[in-house]
């Protein structure tokens, strides 16, 4: 009689895998892998490749590829019905394109450009697929070449996009130039304060990471003026313009630009004046006197010839170059005299 332990001992030693009427299932199917790659063929495999790829004409082999002519910027789906920019608009942005010219402000244009698109308002549409899909259009010239040279779909974000923008149209020598500028930043002579404040102003909107405090600004901004100018900022502030608060000195400033040309320039530009009439009006007297001279002689030497003969002596009795009262030819002649009177007036009539 079989009991169930007696079961429990012939399974196990018919499932004991050191038994010799077990095989090994894997290692039969590596054997039989290894068959079947020494039996394939890689010669027939590459011709089959070849015939393939010989398939295509040579016009085909030599056309250019049609691949890589994707947009650097990818422009997210816009799901929502009916959507499509109107032609107005891409004129008002092509109205004020960037060319990439080393005087033009690329930050003016990102403003100018998020200005624009701030205003477009469509229903359920986002305002960064706008601004994606239309700021190629903004660009021309080295700028457009630029953004065509970028690779394909490396722009996705409108943050991404304006950060190489401004890498490649603001480089580091180009902050390094506008920062010495506002730090050497000088009136000029003929510039006034509220001139000056503007060319200041500019040069900060220019290079807006300029990192520079309000207090190093407005210290750099007075020291640039000219004294005049100080000393009215100084008045203003009723003591040391510096010795005032800042929120106090921008106050005082912006008074003082609202005068939008100072009387400092309308003197100098008076004095100056005077200074150089009353200076040269010596050589203009003297310059007018050779101009004269000039015109007189040339209007002698384009004299008719005749003219000119008549008014010359010349004595009708012997030819000489005097008049005939001095030809000695005619000494206490009266008659001669008469004759030589007639013919001298007749000549000058002639």
């Amino acid at each position: 009689m079989q009991t169930r332990s007696s079961s429990r001992i012939v399974s196990n030693q018919s499932s004991n895998p050191t038994s010799s009427t077990n095989l090994n299932p894997k290692g039969r199917n590596h054997r039989r892998s290894k068959q079947r790659i020494e039996n394939l063929n890689l010669d027939d495999l590459s011709s089959r490749v070849v015939m393939m790829a010989d398939q295509r004409t040579m016009a085909q082999l030599l056309q250019a590829p049609t691949e890589g002519y994707e947009d650097a910027i990818v422009v997210p789906e816009i799901t929502a019905d009916n959507f499509e920019l109107k032609h107005g608009l891409l004129t008002l942005v092509q109205n004020k394109q960037f060319f990439g010219h080393d005087k033009e402000d690329l930050h003016a244009h990102v403003r100018y450009f998020n200005k624009i698109t701030s205003t477009l308002k469509f229903p359920n549409v986002p305002n960064t697929p706008i601004k994606l899909m239309l700021f190629p259009f903004s660009l021309e010239g080295a700028a457009r070449i630029w953004l065509e040279k970028e690779p394909p779909r490396s722009i996705f974000t409108w943050d991404d996009l304006v950060s190489k923008f401004i890498n490649q149209f603001f480089p580091p020598s180009k902050t390094t130039n506008l920062r010495n500028e506002i730090t050497n930043l000088q009136q000029r002579f003929d510039e006034s304060f509220s001139e000056a404040c503007d060319r200041f102003k500019d040069l900060l909107r220019a290079y807006p990471h300029h990192s520079f405090s309000k207090l190093h600004q407005l210290d750099t901004f007075y020291n640039a003026l000219s004294s005049k100018d100080q000393d009215s900022l100084n008045s203003a502030a009723g003591g040391n313009f510096l010795d005032k608060m800042p929120r106090e000195c921008l106050a005082i400033i912006k008074s003082k630009s609202k005068v939008r040309y100072s009387r400092n320039k309308s003197i100098i530009s008076k004095v100056s004046t005077n200074a150089s009439t009353s200076d040269v009006s010596p050589d203009v007297a003297e310059l007018k006197d050779m101009v004269k001279a000039l015109l007189l002689d040339k209007k002698s030497q384009n004299q008719s010839p005749a003219l000119v003969k008549a008014v010359e002596e010349s004595c009708v009795t012997c030819g000489g170059a005097h008049s005939y009262r001095n030809c000695l030819a005619t000494d206490d002649n009266n008659y001669c005299d008469n004759i030589q009177e007639f013919v001298s007036q007749t000549s000058a009539v002639n």
